[in-house]
């Protein structure tokens, strides 16, 4: 019977946790700047959780009661936390202030739980057994919820699913404590039938829980959402309004099918053009394989490698037949291989030098992102440059976000590589950025035939910057002291205001 008792304990402590987990990637998905996020929502739920032991010590009638509704009300709360929280996004304008009243309301029902327990079942253990087993418990089943949520849930069920899931568990424990402590209940009948009704809620959840997420995206997008999904480090939605496909990464947009060849033309043929023999190529960052098509369509390129930290981006866009004719099949060339690999690390592993590298990492909206636009960072990919290699690096908007342009431009130069900045108007994002970097000088090359938009006579006004996107003074980008995410975040933040 105690292994019973500490075993609900563990799933208690589990459930905990990933509602914890849950509001915090959620939040960085939806607002942004993981850090903030994270530690705001964590810092909230610890707090929340101090108020509901506090809280425990007033009552002291009806504990097994008590603690069997609280248990209810968690896994309630908990279970359909997810699906609040996408609804509130995509309907109403009160995100945070949803986002912060759940957190503080499972943690404060979280925090009374264990006190709880423990009165309990003081009767029925030594003092010092007790605490030593229930706090082991309760450290195991948090370490089990850390492992299972970024490994297991999340890529496997998605948000809405996984916290229906420990809903689900919380409302068991519940149901199978009017058994194991009924001697202390009294009549559980009623007690029962609200837990099996609990239980039927948050399955009903289960059974609709596409329907939830769909209809926040309904409501967050503007076109018909034909895909979305989630894995381990993003969710993924793929919009369509007749002939445009788009792409969107954490709610945010990464490209239009109507004027993405401006971008990707713009990021490869200025510096690809310009080597004399490109045989290998690295691509860091790009899973959808646009910036690989275009690299493609060199005849001297023997070998593209391209490091991508989530294989769920890189296998949709390698299987599904629409996404597929996006990239022209790229991830089928026989000169083509994909790994999931964070590039950090994977640049300090690999020895390999290569003769044009093209950088497409997702904008320094975190630092997270922003260690791989550092001094430290382009360093490190120094060692893999050739004395006349090129690399070309996606850079922000040099006019929305003026200032976090330039300050990649110092970084680039501060790490010891020569900069060439050049930008380009996309319908869809306005004017964009990129940077060339090289340990040599750059001429402007020939520009290949048959691109839909880049010319000679257009490659030229690329590197003319009018009065509004002119340099700026910004400090350089360390790992130590990101300035650039500070620029990004307040620039981004006015703009949008």
């Amino acid at each position: 019977m105690a292994i019973v008792f500490f075993l609900s304990v563990f799933l208690i402590a589990a459930c905990g946790l990933i509602y914890e987990l849950i509001a915090g990637a959620l939040a960085s998905y939806l607002l942004g700047d993981s850090i903030l996020q994270f530690s705001t929502v964590i810092g909230a739920y610890l707090f929340a959780m101090g108020i509901g032991s506090w809280l425990s010590k007033y009552i002291d009638k009806g504990l097994v009661h008590r603690f069997i509704t609280i248990e209810l009300m968690v896994g309630l709360v908990g279970g359909f936390s997810s699906s609040i929280l996408f609804l509130a996004f995509a309907y109403t304008d009160a995100f945070r202030l949803i986002l912060y009243s759940l957190v503080l309301l499972i943690g404060i029902l979280v925090g009374l739980e264990i006190p709880l327990l423990m009165r309990i079942l003081k009767e029925r253990f030594h003092f010092q057994e007790l605490v030593a087993n229930v706090l082991t418990f309760d450290y195991l089943g948090a370490l089990g919820a850390s492992l299972l949520f970024p490994l297991v849930l999340v890529p496997k069920l998605g948000m809405v699913r996984s916290a229906l899931l420990f809903g689900l568990v919380n409302a068991g424990v519940a149901l199978w404590s009017t058994w194991i402590f009924q001697k202390q209940i009294g009549p559980v009948r009623r007690l029962r039938l609200v837990a099996i009704a609990v239980i039927a809620a948050l399955g009903a959840g289960m059974v609709l829980a596409d329907r939830i997420t769909d209809a926040a995206d309904a409501s967050l997008y503007a076109d018909d959402v034909i895909l979305s999904r989630n894995t381990r480090y993003q969710r993924i939605v793929v919009t369509r309004w007749k002939d445009d496909v788009r792409l969107f990464l954490n709610s945010h947009l990464q490209f239009s099918s109507r004027d993405e060849y401006r971008y990707h033309e713009a990021l490869v043929h200025p510096g690809l053009a310009a080597v004399r023999t490109p045989r290998n190529v690295l691509v860091l960052g790009g899973g959808d394989g646009l910036a690989v098509r275009e690299i493609l369509r060199y005849p001297a390129v023997e070998s593209v490698t391209l490091v991508d930290l989530d294989p769920g981006m890189t296998d949709l866009f390698t299987s599904h037949a629409m996404l597929r004719s996006l990239n022209g099949d790229a991830f089928h060339s026989h000169k083509v291989r994909v790994i999931n690999a964070d590039a950090f690390p994977w640049l300090e592993e690999n020895p390999a030098q290569f003769d044009f590298v093209v950088i497409d990492f997702p904008d320094p909206t975190n630092f997270s992102l922003g260690k791989l636009y550092t001094t430290a960072f382009y360093r490190l990919l120094k060692r893999h440059l050739k004395p006349e290699s090129l690399v070309a690096v996606q850079s922000t908007s040099p006019l929305f976000a003026r200032q976090s342009f330039w300050c990649i431009h110092e970084t680039i130069r501060a790490a010891g590589l020569n900069a060439w900045p050049y930008h380009v108007y996309v319908p869809s994002f306005g004017e964009w950025g990129f940077i060339l970097a090289g340990r040599g000088q750059y001429e402007r090359p020939k520009i290949p035939d048959g691109l839909k938009y880049l010319t000679q006579t257009t490659l030229e006004s690329l590197f003319h910057f009018p009065a509004d996107m002119a340099a700026v003074p910004a400090e350089p980008n360390r790992l130590n002291d990101q300035a650039l995410v500070r620029y990004y975040d307040k620039e981004w933040r006015d703009f949008s205001h």
